[in-house]
């Protein structure tokens, strides 16, 4: 039976090292939220399926499925909308953050980690899916954004994109013709995470740009050249 949630919020810990979880779990509950506990991926994604969860702390090594795998799932499912993701692991080469944020992951902590730093983007995430439930709705010109449907149309043709290409069309859609540079992309979308590269933006907004070119010739999405980028007019 799904679970009722404080006001805080209801977080799912997928770990499987008991002294992380009970880490994880003591000083979240000391701070008010609700708490899930999975020990392997599948019984994380069951309580996630089965909850209405506001975060998910996801180790990337579990037994069975993994990490990465659990977090793809998550992020396809219709249950995904504005729930956070936050990959805790000792992998901290770059290429290994990369991986992980693009396959949807919201946040990336290496370990081991400050409690209190944790604590820190476990508020931030619930701050930003608090915020992107309050106005469902984005449009500008022809184009219309369903946050909470997680769907997006121009010219009533729907654009088939990933999570973050997705939440980089949010962030320009919510102020049109501004020009945003890499960097705030960055911390607007791979919050609190600033090891992330640069160039993870760029890569991002070729796709964004190839998924718009799909249904709609229009380059909509503006380069302004040792900047950064912005939403161009929509006719």
């Amino acid at each position: 039976m799904p679970r009722t949630t404080s006001n805080k919020g209801l977080v799912l810990i997928v770990e499987d090292e008991p002294s992380q979880m009970e880490l994880l779990s003591f000083n979240l509950t000391a701070e008010g939220y609700n708490v899930l506990r999975a020990e392997d991926g599948e019984e994380g994604l069951l309580l996630f399926q089965e909850n209405n969860v506001d975060l998910v702390l996801l180790d990337w090594m579990l037994p069975n499925t993994s990490g990465l795998e659990v977090c793809r799932q998550i992020k396809r499912s219709k249950r995904a909308t504005d729930c956070h993701v936050i990959m805790l692991t000792a992998r901290g080469e770059e290429d290994d953050r990369i991986r992980g944020l693009d396959i949807g992951a919201d946040d990336y902590i290496v370990k081991p980690y400050s409690i209190k730093e944790l604590l820190a983007r476990v508020r931030s995430g619930i701050r930003i899916r608090s915020a992107a439930k309050v106005d469902d709705m984005l449009t500008y010109g022809t184009i219309k954004m369903e946050i909470n449907r997680r769907s997006v149309t121009i010219k009533n043709s729907v654009i088939s994109m990933g999570p973050l290409e997705f939440k980089l069309l949010q962030v320009l859609l919510e102020s049109p013709k501004r020009v945003f540079s890499r960097t705030q992309l960055l911390e607007r979308i791979w919050t609190d995470n600033l090891d992330v590269e640069t160039r993870t933006v760029d890569v991002h907004i070729g796709r964004l740009r190839k998924a718009i070119r799909a249904v709609n010739n229009e380059d909509l999405v503006k380069t302004v050249r040792g900047f950064g980028y912005s939403l161009d007019n929509i006719s």
